[in-house]
């Protein structure tokens, strides 16, 4: 199966960056794992809907441009379903059993994901009613795949 993350922006944080870097490693026997990262706009203070819709339509494009059509999309989404660890691992399983070779996971900016972008996908997951930054959002993606995989091939891991 390949992994790919999909985000916007560029993870600048040195522990961010090394927690990525351990996941990567970790998730190297189950699965072949691409990050990508696209560009993110500035977003200024009080940005108007005109010039929040402008920027996630630009974001947006830069996304569709490395969405697949091959691929299973899965958006991450405050309005997407939450699942538990088991249910994710199990989502990632029964792609897999499917046929699916591809899942590409998309992870927005500061403003999130355009509606095009949110149409393409075929599922969105939340996990949290919470916001997080874009760059921590990575680490607990590829924290929730590792343990997912973990989950699938019946391997012990925190609970």
């Amino acid at each position: 199966m390949k992994i790919t993350l999909l985000t916007v922006g560029k993870v600048k944080e040195k522990f961010y960056v090394q927690a990525i870097s351990e996941f990567s490693k970790r998730l190297s026997r189950y699965c072949r794992l691409e990050i990508i990262e696209v560009a993110d706009e500035k977003t200024p203070d009080g940005a108007s809907d005109a010039v929040t819709a402008q920027i996630l339509k630009k974001e947006g494009e830069r996304l569709m441009k490395n969405i697949r059509d091959d691929a299973y999309v899965i958006a991450l989404a405050i309005d997407g379903k939450m699942l538990s660890s088991e249910q994710f691992a199990e989502t990632i399983e029964k792609l897999g059993v499917g046929g699916t070779s591809h899942i590409q996971f998309i992870i927005g900016g500061s403003l999130g994901l355009s509606p095009q972008v949110l149409s393409r996908a075929d599922a969105r997951i939340s996990f949290s009613k919470m916001t997080f930054p874009h760059q921590l959002m990575r680490v607990i993606l590829l924290e929730q795949i590792y343990r997912g995989y973990r989950i699938i091939c019946g391997e012990p891991y925190h609970k």
